[in-house]
């Protein structure tokens, strides 16, 4: 299980396995469906760049109502692999800033530790690569030691997850030989 100093250093990891499966991204492929029924793979990723420039702000203790709408509308333009790079390293340093990760953070659902923050995202960008790569015939191996962490953290929010319907399909028992990265797919309504 990894550790809160562990945190940031998945983070930025995380982000660069989703950066390379961004910059695999055909122009002819942004309105192809993706796992995640409700999103597309331009409304998928314009979704995480939304969630990256919140990163920045909720990290330094801002509130939903001070950011206000500043990330509202388009946040891909023309250019959408150009609008998820620039992300990027504001979201990481962000996580990485010195006391971050036990700051309190406030969500829209909530005041979190800054950990528990950095865990919903790394799931999030973990799970949501995987994603993106299947919708658009990438590799879907996933790192292993991402794969760990997110498991670990997943199973403890199970219960969460099964009540969020609006967000996740329902969890799936995988089956009793399966591997990490089916088992955490699973959790999250996905089949390999």
């Amino acid at each position: 299980m990894a550790t809160v100093d562990d945190i940031p250093a998945l983070h930025r990891r995380a982000n660069v396995r989703f950066s390379a499966v961004v910059d695999g991204i055909a122009g002819d492929q942004w309105d192809e469906p993706t796992p995640c029924t409700l999103w597309s793979v331009r409304e998928l990723l314009a979704h995480n760049v939304s969630e990256s420039l919140w990163v920045p702000p909720l990290m330094a203790g801002e509130t939903v109502a001070s950011v206000g709408d500043r990330f509202d509308g388009d946040v891909l333009g023309v250019r959408p692999a150009r609008a998820w790079v620039a992300t990027v390293e504001p979201a990481a340093a962000a996580m990485e800033d010195e006391g971050a990760i036990e700051r309190t953070v406030h969500l829209s659902f909530g005041d979190l530790p800054g950990a528990e923050y950095a865990k919903q995202r790394i799931v999030d960008l973990v799970v949501h690569s995987w994603d993106l790569a299947r919708a658009t015939g990438q590799s879907e191996d996933l790192d292993a030691g991402l794969v760990q962490a997110c498991l670990g953290w997943g199973e403890e929010w199970r219960p969460l997850l099964a009540a969020m319907g609006e967000y996740f399909d329902p969890p799936i028992d995988p089956a009793p030989d399966a591997d990490a990265p089916t088992r955490l797919l699973n959790l999250f309504g996905r089949r390999r």
